[in-house]
């Protein structure tokens, strides 16, 4: 079930923009510039329902192994208070980097929660990819890369 927003609406993700100038165009299919980019999308795409978008943009290599029936519970069932970015580690041209924030939601008996954690981010060609800690990727270096690029998994996801 997708929530409904207003493009004109303030971007759930806490950017001073509307969600059209924010994050709706990288839930449209547009690249994330950068792994905080991808991250506020993927925190507005939780606000909204929209967890194929959750499953795109985690590691390809990862994303069968998601339970994607809890994500979607997760999504629909809170409600979403707010995110604070704490630090960004990205060095340029790098294709990996760590974004550390905290996302705040209430559960469906009221009560509020928060979570922080810092979180690794892959580019793999012009796209950053979340790479989800509780799925590791079980592949050897030489082997075909899991994701089914045809490339070899050192050459693809690995982390």
């Amino acid at each position: 079930m997708h929530k409904m927003i207003s493009s004109q609406d303030a971007c759930p993700c806490g950017r001073a923009q509307t969600y059209a100038d924010c994050c709706q165009p990288l839930h449209h299919g547009t690249a994330a510039e950068s792994a905080e980019r991808l991250m506020r999308s993927r925190y507005s795409a939780y606000t909204l329902g929209l967890i194929d978008y959750l499953v795109g943009t985690t590691l390809p290599a990862q994303q069968a192994l998601l339970e994607v029936e809890q994500m979607r519970l997760w999504s629909e069932q809170s409600q979403w208070l707010g995110l604070s970015v704490e630090q960004v580690a990205e060095d340029a041209g790098s294709d990996r980097a760590q974004v550390t924030f905290v996302a705040r939601w209430a559960d469906p008996d009221g009560s509020q929660q928060s979570h922080r954690e810092c979180s690794d981010f892959k580019r793999i060609g012009e796209r950053w990819y979340f790479v989800d800690p509780n799925h590791p990727i079980r592949a050897g270096r030489n082997e075909p890369c899991p994701c089914g690029s045809g490339r070899k998994f050192k050459q693809c996801c690995t982390i």
